[in-house]
C-alpha cells in the first residue's frame, strides 16, 4: 500500500470536499504545493466514451496560449524546398527519408515529428518505434503536412496533443508552477474547451464523468463539471 508523507497529508487537509471551479482550483494548487522544484500542472478528465470503438476515440490538439513551459525538440522529415522551410521555422532536426534508418537503430533525440505526405511511405515503417512513444506523425494532429513551417511554429508555441487512453481518461500537462494564475487559467480553459468540442457524435449519455487538476507532487483537486461543460 502506498503511504504518503506528512507534507502530502498536510496539503490534503486543505483540499475542500466539494468540487471546485478552475478559478478556485488553480490558486489552491499553489497553496497546497510543497515541492521545492518547479512542478508540472496537469489535468485528468474521465470521459463517458468507449475507446475500444473507433468512432468514440477522442483525440485532438490545441495550442496553449502561454505554452507549456518546456521547449520541444522538433524533427522534420521532408524533401526539397520543404527542408529549408523547416530550418527557417526553427526545427531542431531536418532530414530526408534516410533518417528513418537512423531512428530504427535507436536515435530518438526529439520530442515531436513532422513529416510531409510524400515521405510517409518511408516514415510509416516507424509505427512500432514512434507509435508507443506518441511520436508518430498523423494528419489528424497536423503533423503530416506540407505546411511544415506552420506545424513547427505551433509545436514550438505550445501545441499539445490530447488522446483518450484505454480507460477513457485524458491526461495532459497545461503549464508549470512558475506560471502566474492567469496564464494557467488561460491554458487549462483552452484545453478543456478543445476536449469538449472533440466530443464524438456517437458518444451517448454524460460526456464528462470527472475531472481533477494537480501538480506533480500535490494531492488532486476535484473540478466542478458544470463549470467545465459551459466551456463547450
Amino acid at each position: 500500500m502506498k503511504r504518503h508523507g506528512k507534507k502530502y497529508k498536510a496539503s490534503l487537509e486543505i483540499v475542500p470536499d466539494k468540487p471546485c471551479t478552475l478559478e478556485e482550483a488553480i490558486p489552491l494548487i499553489n497553496k497546497i504545493r510543497y515541492a521545492k522544484f518547479e512542478e508540472t500542472l496537469e489535468i485528468a478528465i474521465l470521459l463517458g466514451v468507449n475507446p475500444r470503438h473507433a468512432d468514440q476515440m477522442v483525440r485532438g490538439t490545441v495550442v496553449l496560449p502561454h505554452g507549456t513551459g518546456t521547449s520541444k525538440k522538433v524533427l522534420v522529415i521532408a524533401t526539397g524546398e520543404k527542408l529549408k522551410e523547416a530550418e527557417g521555422a526553427g526545427a531542431d532536426h531536418v532530414a530526408g527519408p534516410e533518417v528513418v534508418a537512423k531512428i530504427q537503430e535507436g536515435w530518438i533525440d526529439f520530442d515531436a515529428v513532422v513529416a510531409t505526405p510524400d515521405t510517409m511511405k518511408d516514415v510509416g515503417k516507424l509505427g512500432k518505434v514512434l507509435g508507443p512513444k506518441g511520436l508518430m506523425p498523423n494528419p489528424k494532429t497536423g503533423t503530416v503536412t506540407f505546411d511544415v513551417a506552420r506545424a513547427v511554429q505551433e509545436i514550438k508555441a505550445g501545441k499539445v496533443e490530447f488522446r483518450v487512453d484505454k480507460t477513457a481518461i485524458i491526461h495532459v500537462a497545461f503549464g508549470r508552477s512558475s506560471f502566474d494564475e492567469k496564464k494557467l487559467l488561460d491554458n487549462v480553459r483552452a484545453l478543456v474547451s478543445a476536449v469538449m468540442k472533440a466530443k464524438p457524435p456517437t458518444a451517448k449519455g454524460k460526456y464528462l464523468r470527472s475531472a481533477y487538476v494537480s501538480s506533480s507532487m500535490s494531492p488532486s483537486i476535484k473540478l466542478d463539471l458544470a463549470s467545465l461543460e459551459a466551456m463547450a
